[in-house]
């Protein structure tokens, strides 16, 4: 069930007037404590979550359900034990059973091929095997979370959970369940136990978040994919200029997509009474690779530092370790995003980058105002770069895209319009975002009338329905 689509529409509708029209028995049962009718609306956010959930593949309801009984139980015996080898085997146990399920279901077939791929290297003939397997929705995110939950509890960051509603709650939260953000516990837990009360400013901020993704999502991302698509599919048909403006407009794309879609779930989260962690900052105004990682995915970076690189052990033993560690990371966290070499590769090149950006002993004056644009536009060129790894479905087809961005080729153009259209809207997101960056929005929409703030939020949701491919364009993020 997609955030774009009329059946979710009528899905939230729904969801929204019994969640808040649960008050009402409050006022007509005075007998009924407030603190009644708040579980009771937690029970009806987890049923509606888990008819989402049960929207996309029934059977698999089971499987997060499974996941998320695991960690429960393996907190709460943790609260009961203090021997640090059972509590450590408890982590183990719970840790090893969620990655589990994700090498499974997502690894099997990368694993095998690559092992297959590996014997005939060496003479051996053997045929591909590939398992049909399906991959859960979601799997990716709320498997991180579960592992935040465990290895939270096991530091003594949180206490566990004493209500496994509440846990399952946590996990299947349908506005970050498919695609995240991803949540910690200490973020989302408490916000379980505080009832929630109707908030007219907040349900506004809510839906401009929403109507701001969905326009994101259909208005800019869809239709930049009619660019990037053709091109892609057949690099070597395209002349250089037309390809520089694929990976341009996917540089776009997958972030109007990806954060249309975060934007989307803190909007609906918003409504709800809840708020779910900011996912992105204006990731290609970044004047380093550092940066851009601070800014881009900021839950997956900020979850794969605090539970990975630290670990490993951060930039504590030395340069070249905290080298090591990089890469480890950047390795895994690409690894994480799909399972092809491809990835593997887009997240090496990033964990390059950073550690290339931590060697170097940069001069004081590379740090002045007037070098900043400079700097950006050179980060940008090098991320979108690695959107070609991540793009690309081959090694040869990346190979095609980097040499026709080097040297210059001839070959196929797209349309005049088409082209302009292209350009247009990379201009129209550059100038939104340098004015997201050096004006205060949030004061400037304070000043404006309201009639005149809701026709505005109005004329972009139609406009995005009237934009919006028939098909129906699922997330890029729903892949991983």
């Amino acid at each position: 069930m997609l955030f774009l689509t009329f059946k979710f529409f009528v899905f939230f509708c729904v969801v929204f007037a019994v969640y808040w029209g649960l008050s009402l028995v409050t006022a007509i049962w005075h007998r009924w404590h407030e603190q009644r009718v708040h579980r009771l609306r937690m029970g009806w956010l987890l049923l509606a979550s888990c008819y989402f959930y049960l929207s996309w593949n029934p059977v698999f309801i089971l499987l997060i359900l499974f996941s998320a009984s695991v960690d429960y139980v393996s907190a709460r015996l943790m609260l009961h034990t203090q021997t640090v080898w059972k509590r450590r085997a408890l982590l183990i146990l719970s840790i090893s059973v969620n990655l589990g399920l994700l090498a499974f279901f997502k690894y099997t077939n990368f694993l095998l091929g690559t092992a297959i791929g590996t014997l005939n290297l060496f003479g051996f003939e053997n045929d591909p095997v590939v398992v049909n397997i399906i991959l859960p929705l979601g799997i990716s995110f709320y498997t991180f979370e579960t592992i935040s939950y465990i290895v939270d509890v096991y530091q003594g960051k949180i206490k566990p959970v004493r209500n496994l509603l509440d846990y399952a709650l946590y996990i299947m939260f349908f506005p970050h369940l498919v695609a995240g953000p991803i949540v910690r516990p200490h973020e989302f837990l408490p916000q379980i136990a505080q009832i929630k009360r109707w908030n007219w400013d907040r349900l506004q901020l809510g839906m401009q978040f929403f109507v701001l993704g969905l326009f994101k999502k259909a208005a800019i991302a869809d239709q930049l994919a009619k660019i990037v698509d053709p091109i892609f599919a057949h690099p070597a048909e395209y002349a250089s200029a037309t390809v520089w403006l694929g990976v341009l407009c996917y540089a776009a794309q997958i972030y109007c997509d990806f954060s249309g879609y975060s934007d989307m779930a803190v909007g609906l989260a918003h409504m709800l009474g809840f708020k779910l962690p900011r996912n992105f900052n204006l990731p290609y105004l970044a004047d380093s690779i550092t940066d851009f990682w601070r800014r881009w995915h900021i839950t997956l970076s900020s979850w794969l530092r605090d539970y990975l690189y630290i670990p490993l052990g951060g930039n504590r033993y030395g340069a070249w370790k905290t080298y090591r560690n990089l890469l480890v990371t950047m390795l895994l966290g690409g690894l994480w995003h799909g399972a092809n070499w491809t990835f593997v590769v887009w997240g090496l090149y990033h964990g390059t980058l950073l550690s290339l950006h931590r060697a170097i002993p940069w001069p004081r004056w590379t740090g002045a105002l007037v070098l900043k644009p400079l700097f950006c536009v050179g980060t940008f060129l090098l991320v979108s770069v690695g959107w070609v790894f991540f793009r690309a479905q081959t090694f040869a087809d990346a190979a095609v895209v980097l040499r026709k961005m080097v040297w210059p080729e001839v070959g196929k153009t797209l349309e005049p319009a088409v082209f302009v259209l292209g350009l247009s809207a990379l201009a129209f997101l550059l100038t939104a975002w340098l004015l997201a960056s050096w004006l205060d929005l949030k004061r400037i929409e304070r000043r404006i009338p309201a009639p005149l703030l809701g026709a505005a939020m109005a004329a972009a949701f139609v406009l995005a329905q009237i934009l919006m491919p028939e098909d129906g364009r699922a997330f890029i993020y729903f892949q991983f």
